[in-house]
Parts: structure tokens; sequence; C-alpha cells
């Protein structure tokens, strides 16, 4: 099963940037941790960050008919980024949207997600946690076979 993961503009500075909001775990770090976690859960991953928006749209083209689902960190992209939510919507695998911090408590204008409506579900404010919580979640709900209620969807 091939999971992928997608970390939007500036999160490769994760560990420097804003380090009292984000912590001081680096990208690599959580990567890390998103690859021993696969290992224990049997799932493979395709890992891409980038700065620009066409980048990811470009990495869940390219894995359509090979991933079963995805995490996505859409990061600055999360307000805005309606060609990512339309690439997400045209996948035809489950996503989850992922924060470190909690948006919804943070600026007004940050409270807003054009990308949540495109997800399966999001997972935020746990900082590092949120990746592996999401991780742990998105292989539960795919190797269940129960389907999940309309709205839901």
């Amino acid at each position: 099963m091939q999971i992928l993961v997608l970390h939007g503009p500036n999160l490769n500075l994760f560990g420097r940037r804003e380090p009292h909001i984000y912590g001081r775990t680096t990208l690599p770090e959580i990567n890390a941790r998103l690859q021993a976690l696969a290992v224990e859960l049997d799932v493979e991953l395709a890992i891409t960050q980038s700065n620009h928006e066409g980048v990811l749209i470009d990495f869940l083209h390219q894995h359509i008919d090979s991933a079963q689902g995805a995490l996505i960190n859409p990061a600055g992209l999360t307000q805005h980024g309606v060609p990512l939510h339309d690439a997400i919507k045209a996948m035809p695998f489950p996503s989850l949207e992922v924060h470190m911090s909690n948006i919804a408590a943070r600026e007004a204008w940050r409270a807003h997600s054009i990308i949540s409506p495109a997800v399966r579900g999001t997972v935020q404010g746990l900082g590092v946690q949120s990746y592996l919580v999401a991780l742990r979640g998105l292989v539960g709900l795919l190797r269940d076979p129960t389907p999940a209620p309309a709205a839901a969807r």
C-alpha cells in the first residue's frame, strides 16, 4: 500500500521557522518518524516537499494510479490553493489534511481552509504527532472495509 505525503510551502524550514509554534523538529526528522511508522504499519511512503503548488499537483497526478491515500500539509496553500484543492478532489483515493498547529486558534484568516472540503478529514494542533496520528488514521481507513457515511466521503 502506497501513501503519499505532501509538505507545502516553507515546511522545509520546520525546526527554524517560528519554533514557538511549530517546535524544533526538522522536516527530515518528521519524515524519518513517518518512515519508521510506515514500516510498523507495513505501508510504503512517497514523500515530497515543495514551495510551488504546481509541483505538489504534479506529484499527485504522477501517483494517481499507484497510491492508495495521501497526507497533505498544504501550509500556506491552505487558504488559497484552489488548484491543489481541485487536484485532491480528482484523486481516486482518500486524503487527510495535516497541520502541526491548530489553525483555528491562530490568526482569523488562517481558520478557513479551502483544502478541507476536498479531504476526508483533518488532523491538526498536535505538533509532529499530527502527522503520525494522520498516518495511523489513514491506514486504518484504508484497511477498514466498512463504508463511510455519505456525508463523510
